[in-house]
């Protein structure tokens, strides 16, 4: 008997749920669309205190102030509210951000949360604002301000080829660029500004579109972003020469001779003054006042040269110095 009664019970308990014509099913869910839209209503109609977040916005000259990190969009608040205006607020329908002014650049980059009440307050519509859960605000701003650089090639960029060599300056048109962001960050920027070429291995005069390339591009603004690059080149040719060094500095009263006794001048120069060069100016000495006693050498050096050479070097660089007997 018993379980005859439990099985009583659950048989009346899911005769409801078998299938039933189409017009069953019809008033099931209207029944149940009905209570539920009566329970929601009641609910939205009742007051509630909650936790939730609030829209702020900052209002300063963008033509003065830049910030320079995002600022803050919304701050922690604690409110008392009926349901209809919760859920406004919710799905930010009309709802009012809370205008924070910047009119000067700020001394301090926070506000304290205490701060936010009034502007809160005045943006709140049927929010009534408890407290301020936010303990601090931060931001950053600083000056906006314009600068003007000159443009410069970097030094430390070799752009031509083995066996060439530029000729002259690398210019740019424009030759002055100017920037527009914080203060503190284009007044670091060097003057002149350095650039570099895209292209390297270059072997004939050419002209080259150069990016402008610089910190915090998403915070810095500049007049150009390309320059145009001239850039002449010439081929180089390579020559060599033997000179025997001066003795110079050399104590009284004692005679030497180095080992060797001739030096190679390696040089190179431009193809076109191969012509017009004056080999006779090479001149090297062997300075004894550079006299090394540890292993009784001197330094060869060049002191004169013809105009136009380049990359010079000298073989041996060190000379071995032998006394004379008298």
């Amino acid at each position: 008997m018993p379980f005859e009664g439990v099985r009583n019970i659950v048989i009346w308990f899911l005769k409801p749920f078998r299938p039933q014509t189409k017009q069953y099913w019809r008033v099931v869910l209207l029944c149940f669309v009905a209570a539920s839209t009566f329970w929601l209503l009641n609910a939205l109609n009742k007051s509630y205190s909650t936790q939730t977040t609030y829209p702020v916005k900052f209002v300063y000259n963008d033509q003065q102030l830049v910030p320079i990190k995002p600022l803050p969009e919304e701050v922690q608040v604690n409110v008392t509210a009926k349901g209809w205006k919760l859920l406004r607020k919710a799905l930010r329908l009309e709802v009012q951000p809370a205008e924070i002014f910047i009119r000067n650049q700020p001394r301090n980059n926070y506000l304290l949360g205490s701060a936010l009440r009034p502007a809160l307050v005045n943006a709140m519509d049927g929010l009534q604002l408890n407290f301020v859960v936010t303990d601090t605000l931060h931001f950053n701003f600083d000056a906006k301000s314009k600068r003007t650089v000159a443009l410069q090639h970097d030094p430390q960029q070799r752009i031509a080829a083995e066996g060439y060599e530029i000729v002259g300056p690398v210019t740019f048109n424009p030759d002055s660029i100017t920037f527009t962001g914080p203060s503190t960050i284009i007044n670091s920027f060097p003057n002149p500004y350095l650039l570099r070429v895209p292209n390297t291995g270059l072997t004939a005069a050419t002209k080259l579109e150069v990016p402008v390339m610089f910190a915090s591009p998403e915070l810095v603004s500049v007049s150009k972003n390309e320059v145009v690059a001239t850039i002449n080149i010439k081929g180089l040719v390579r020559e060599e020469r033997q000179l025997v060094p001066e003795m110079v500095n050399v104590p009284e009263g004692r005679s030497y001779t180095v080992r060797p006794q001739v030096i190679l001048v390696r040089y190179q120069l431009f193809e076109d003054s191969v012509a017009l060069l004056n080999r006779e100016l090479f001149k090297a000495v062997v300075n004894f006042a550079n006299y090394n006693r540890q292993d009784s050498t001197v330094t060869a050096e060049l002191v004169q040269k013809p105009v136009g050479v380049r990359r010079i070097t000298l073989e041996p660089q060190r000379l071995k110095v032998i006394p004379q007997q008298d």
